[in-house]
């Protein structure tokens, strides 16, 4: 069963769905998709023994909080307020595409809260333009349909893949905060994820993370810190593409931190 509760964050009000029992998991969305997109994997990984948090960022379903003036910093803050309001001790993050940003960022500002972080489909260092553009047109529900399908199937689905799911989701209210307010925050500030063990969730087939990138996070965080894993038949939206070896792979990972 899910539960909804709000927990107070500061100046913001963060809208939580949880699930299960055990050790504290935290989902964190892509850029401007809420939670929702984690409901079975959230299910799978509650019924693995976890309690699994999905805050809504900001702006999103519910979870208000100001949106200017704000820096990547502040939606770690959020994070970690809920996190503590749990109070089953240090949880593990995880992030999917640009929530991976955000995960790294809790990791960095509140290390005791945090035993492990995952990088789910997380971009490279730096990506193309086209896939950028492509995010756009993906989100934009006034183009037309077969124009956000195809810019799904270029940045976010595998090829056999039906993207159609995810022509819903999209909340573009929030872009510009979420965009400003990393551009607010240097790298040097949250990149290595402060000092929590990371597993790095690689699609096979995700544009953001070209071959020759594959051990990048390696060796800007510490091999001895990074384990990766691959999901082959997937790309950027992996969870909706392989929801079961997603699960997988982070149970097996968490359960031997």
């Amino acid at each position: 069963m899910t539960e909804r509760y709000f927990v107070p964050a500061g100046a913001a009000r963060i809208a939580v769905l949880a699930e299960g029992e055990g050790v504290p998991l935290v989902l964190l969305p892509s850029s401007s998709r809420d939670s929702e997109d984690f409901a079975v994997v959230a299910a799978a990984l509650g019924a693995r023994g976890f309690r699994v948090l999905r805050p809504q960022p900001r702006g999103i379903l519910g979870s208000e909080g100001p949106l200017t003036g704000i820096t990547q910093h502040d939606f770690a803050a959020d994070v970690a307020a809920v996190i503590r309001h749990a109070n089953r001790g240090p949880a593990i993050v995880l992030g999917h595409a640009y929530g991976n940003w955000v995960a790294r960022t809790v990791a960095a500002d509140f290390p005791d809260l945090v035993r492990g972080v995952v990088l789910a489909a997380a971009s490279a260092r730096a990506s193309a333009p086209a896939l950028g553009a492509a995010l756009n047109q993906a989100m934009d529900a006034g183009l037309p349909e077969a124009v956000r399908l195809a810019a799904l199937r270029l940045a976010f689905f595998a090829p056999g893949h039906d993207p159609a799911g995810w022509l819903e989701g999209w909340h573009p209210g929030v872009t510009a905060a979420q965009r400003a307010a990393t551009a607010a925050a240097p790298r040097a500030e949250w990149w290595t994820a402060g000092r929590a063990p990371v597993l790095d969730v690689q699609a096979a087939a995700d544009p953001w993370r070209p071959p020759g990138t594959e051990n990048d996070f390696r060796q800007d965080l510490g091999a001895g810190r990074v384990t990766v894993v691959v999901i082959p038949e997937a790309s950027h939206a992996l969870f909706p593409e392989q929801p079961a070896a997603l699960v997988d792979a982070v149970a097996g990972w968490a359960r031997r931190l």
